[in-house]
């Protein structure tokens, strides 16, 4: 797996300025921080379960997906640069590349099946690391769980890796798709139990049908913690979690 994960690992022009040197290392540091000082605190981050996206070894978080702010509210909760999926506009011109790898970003084409990037995702959760993948696939208009993709159960069968899934709630209100700015609300983050990777009924390797029905048993987690994560969120007189139990 060497070969297929090395296109995907940061990369840079080396030394001091390398996304994965020193100065990558410091951009993805102050990238958290100013999430952890700003967003934590303007949303009033209620979260449940956040310590499970700290476990080390190889780990998917998946989560609803409602607004661009999911993403980096669930890498502020942890200490781990999380690997995340993003579409090639991204990474255009080339400053901008660097920052996005830097953070752990890395690219994938939008509207086909980028069978490279899914390789290059395996190939990094096999060296150990932790990613962010959403079921869903694109942003959703409502709390209802939308269909959800094989993509996480493939990911999951051929790594070994636990699957988390995770409910947000209130990010849609505050910032919906189209919108240009944020607005102020309650943001509430569920992280359930750990699901275990799709196997045969032999506990051997996991075949499409397998797949499928462990698809379904993720669908259902999400609902479950998308319905948690509702109702923190409108859980009256209740102020935020404390800043110690959200930054590790």
């Amino acid at each position: 797996m060497a070969r297929q994960s090395s296109r995907w690992k940061l990369r840079g022009p080396g030394g001091l300025l390398a996304d994965d040197g020193f100065a990558g290392y410091w951009a993805w540091r102050a990238a958290r921080g100013l999430i952890r000082i700003l967003l934590f605190r303007m949303y009033r981050v209620r979260a449940t379960g956040q310590e499970r996206l700290r476990a080390s070894g190889t780990l998917i978080y998946a989560p609803v997906h409602r607004s661009h702010l999911d993403g980096p509210l669930i890498g502020g909760l942890t200490h781990r640069r999380v690997r995340y999926l993003g579409k090639e506009e991204l990474f255009r011109p080339k400053p901008l590349g660097w920052f996005m790898r830097s953070i752990g970003t890395f690219p994938v084409r939008r509207g086909e099946a980028d069978l490279d990037a899914m390789r290059g995702a395996l190939g990094l959760l096999n060296d150990g690391e932790a990613m962010l993948v959403f079921p869903e696939g694109t942003r959703q208009p409502s709390d209802d769980i939308g269909p959800v993709f094989d993509g996480t159960a493939w990911l999951a069968a051929k790594s070994g890796a636990p699957v988390l899934p995770v409910g947000i709630a209130g990010t849609r209100e505050a910032m919906p798709s189209g919108a240009k700015f944020p607005k102020r609300t309650q943001v509430a983050i569920v992280v359930g139990e750990p699901l275990a990777p799709p196997t045969g009924p032999d506990g051997g390797r996991a075949r499409r049908p397998d797949m499928t029905a462990w698809t379904a048993t993720l669908r259902e987690a999400l609902e479950d913690c998308q319905q948690r994560a509702r109702a923190l969120a409108n859980e009256p007189g209740r102020a935020r979690t404390p800043m110690r139990d959200l930054v590790p």
